[in-house]
């Protein structure tokens, strides 16, 4: 099965492809870099929501994971409107500076006119600006790896925002920790921020991979644009942006694929958008 977009189209429904629907696949990935051995120690299961800044709860699904706190995450949820006012997708993201959100490009482009962010508590707060990768294309053959977005808020955003990987390459068997507002393993949206632990299965130019199964952790629709973080230095990174998977309607096998932040045209797109951005 060819992967699939996972924002949610309006009245959150399953979604292929894009904000704007139909089927999509990534583009062949490059070759994969040479795993090297990880230096740094597996981190544990229960972290999954301190790694995002919030508690663990009641375990439900990203597929699979924990619901997590939502007063200090800083993971939130995104709802694109059109020039009307009218919802046309749901998508997640991670704050990257006091007012700035990176997310996937997918989740930026078609009808969308404005972006709302939820943090969780308290009144959304309205986008400034936000823009996709110049270079990111969505066509019915496939998508190029770079489907990354950044979306600039009008008023300061109360979380702590969260470093950027860009000083090494995601490796072959690393676990990683997903997140996100999407449906869990029996498709429902709840409306809660769940995260969990996957393990990285393929590391290519554009693309970062994590294999899933019935039992493991996954990302589903309403995930995209959420983080995929990666244990550097006693702390947590961005490493990679959720865009798509391979798995069935409830998104439980298959593959996952994340935009790979460690790519030199990613990297220098987040920072001339967001010069105040951190890095490890």
């Amino acid at each position: 099965m060819s992967p699939r977009r996972l924002a949610w189209l309006a009245a959150f429904a399953l979604i292929a492809a894009s904000c704007g629907g139909g089927s999509s696949s990534p583009s062949s990935p490059s070759t994969p870099t040479t795993p090297t051995t990880p230096t740094t120690p597996t981190p544990p299961a229960t972290s999954a929501c301190s790694a995002i800044g919030g508690v663990a709860g009641t375990i439900q699904g990203i597929t699979n994971g924990t619901s997590c706190s939502l007063a200090t995450s800083a993971v939130v949820k995104l709802n694109m409107k059109d020039s009307g006012g009218q919802t046309v997708g749901g998508c997640s993201g991670t704050v990257i500076d006091r007012r700035a959100v990176l997310t996937a490009a997918h989740c930026l482009v078609g009808e969308v006119s404005s972006v709302q962010v939820f943090q969780g508590t308290g009144a959304t707060i309205a986008s400034a600006s936000f823009s996709a990768h110049p270079s990111y294309s969505h066509t019915s053959s496939g998508s190029s790896g770079l489907d990354i977005g950044v979306v600039i808020t009008a008023t300061d955003l109360d979380r702590t925002p969260v470093p950027l990987l860009f000083s090494r390459d995601a490796r072959v068997g690393e676990q990683a920790v997903v997140a996100g507002w999407g449906q869990d393993e029996n498709g429902s949206s709840s409306g809660l921020l769940k995260a969990g632990t996957t393990s990285i299965s393929n590391v290519a130019s554009t693309w970062l991979e994590a294999a899933a199964s019935m039992t493991s952790v996954n990302v589903c629709s309403g995930d995209s644009g959420g983080p995929l973080l990666l244990s550097e230095g006693g702390a947590w990174a961005l490493g990679g942006v959720t865009s798509a998977t391979s798995g069935g309607a409830y998104c439980n096998s298959g593959t996952s694929y994340f935009a790979n932040l460690r790519h030199p045209d990613a990297q220098s797109f987040i920072s001339r958008l967001v010069p105040g951005l951190t890095s490890k």
